[in-house]
């Protein structure tokens, strides 16, 4: 019997191993270097997002959830995913039970776990993806394009970045239709 080379043994076994998700910061959150460190003023990072030529995207999470380690773990860092969200998204994470102050596009300034109640978010992760534009006076979750509450699989994942990302929403395409064309396109 023929044992492996070395080489070979430690391929088999780096590939046989999985997917870390992105570490934890010290609010017990995942933190891949695509995040955005910002003041959370929501005004400030539509700008930022626009000048950038990206999308805002908020991401809301929580210490522990297991949903948000899978999507960390195996979703997120899934080549095309990873590409969309690079090119594409400028992403702020919120802590569904932190206190740094956000200040919502109407101007009010609450700690991160207020304005979670706020905006009626009640399971993590839930991603808010917000339009070029928010008319004055109102909030992101009032003004978003698009709420994704909870973990999906890689290709949902990837098809919401895509449909926001084209502006699916601006023609009047539903997403499930958007989605439902993709599986069939795939058979």
């Amino acid at each position: 019997m023929r044992l492996a080379k070395p080489a070979t043994l430690a391929a088999f076994l780096l590939s046989a191993m999985p997917v870390l998700a992105a570490p934890l910061g010290d609010d017990g959150l995942h933190k891949p270097d695509w995040l955005r460190e910002t003041f959370k003023d929501l005004r400030e990072d539509l700008d930022e997002a626009n000048a950038e030529g990206r999308r805002l995207l908020l991401l809301i999470e929580q210490r522990g959830c297991i949903y948000c380690s899978r999507m960390h773990a195996e979703v997120y860092p899934d080549p095309a995913i990873d590409a969309l969200i690079r090119e594409s998204y400028f992403i702020i994470q919120i802590n569904l039970f932190g206190d740094v102050e956000v200040t919502d596009f109407d101007g009010t300034t609450l700690p991160e776990k207020d304005m979670a109640v706020r905006w009626g978010v009640m399971f993590t992760p839930t991603m808010i993806f917000l339009p070029e534009e928010v008319p004055e006076g109102r909030t992101a979750a009032e003004s978003a394009v698009a709420m994704m509450p909870g973990a999906f699989g890689k290709g949902t994942t990837e098809a919401l970045l895509t449909w926001v990302r084209d502006k699916g929403y601006a023609g009047g395409e539903h997403f499930q239709k958007f989605l439902a064309g993709r599986a069939n396109a795939n058979n």
